[in-house]
């Protein structure tokens, strides 16, 4: 039986107060669960290769800052066989662009007293030679989602088209960074309940 990766990351127990809460929710558990098969471990991979979905896993959840589930993803990449040179790039790329956010701005009206500056993120010229051009650019638009949501905008998915993209990769780029900003926030949500239980 395939363990439950949020189970896993929270340390959840068979049985256990916080196993049965989630019980209390049977299709939220599962459709989390399968999110997670189509999204990060998929039997068809498509145009986002196993690799490059792990990477942007890693990256995405490092940036949350969330240190258990970036641990998972970046194990998931070293058992993936993927070279220590890239692994390391991945953790240099993270270093590089973590933040706080939200950034950006709102059109103009009640909530532009909300706008707020911040840095946009380029990945520097030498983590570009390791990661290559498709995964820098994924970074960077990673980035603009997790810290600049507001601020997306055409141009920024030009840049995934110009670095090799396609429209239908785009597409699944951003479910899995949605889904794994949803699942850091499931797991931190699921060890603070545990915490008062």
């Amino acid at each position: 039986m395939e363990a439950d990766v949020i189970d896993m990351l929270v340390g959840i127990e068979p049985g256990s107060a916080l196993d049965m809460i989630r019980h209390r929710r049977p299709q939220a558990r599962e459709q989390a669960q399968a999110s997670y098969r189509a999204l990060v471990a998929p039997e068809v991979v498509g145009g986002v290769s196993a690799t490059e979905r792990l990477a942007v896993a890693a990256f995405v959840t490092g940036l949350h800052g969330e240190a258990q589930t970036a641990a998972f993803y970046a194990t998931g990449l070293a058992s993936a066989g993927v070279s220590a040179e890239l692994r390391q790039a991945v953790d240099a790329a993270i270093s590089a662009a973590t933040g706080e956010g939200p950034y950006g701005a709102y059109p103009a009206g009640p909530l532009s007293r909300e706008d707020t500056a911040g840095p946009t993120h380029r990945v520097a010229p030498e983590l570009r030679r390791l990661l290559g051009d498709r995964l820098a650019a994924a970074f960077e638009h990673m980035h603009l989602l997790v810290f600049h949501p507001r601020d997306a905008a055409p141009p920024a998915l030009q840049a995934l088209l110009d670095a090799g993209w396609s429209t239908t990769d785009i597409v699944t780029l951003s479910q899995i960074v949605a889904f794994l900003s949803f699942q850091v926030r499931v797991v931190a949500g699921l060890r603070t309940l545990a915490g008062s239980l």
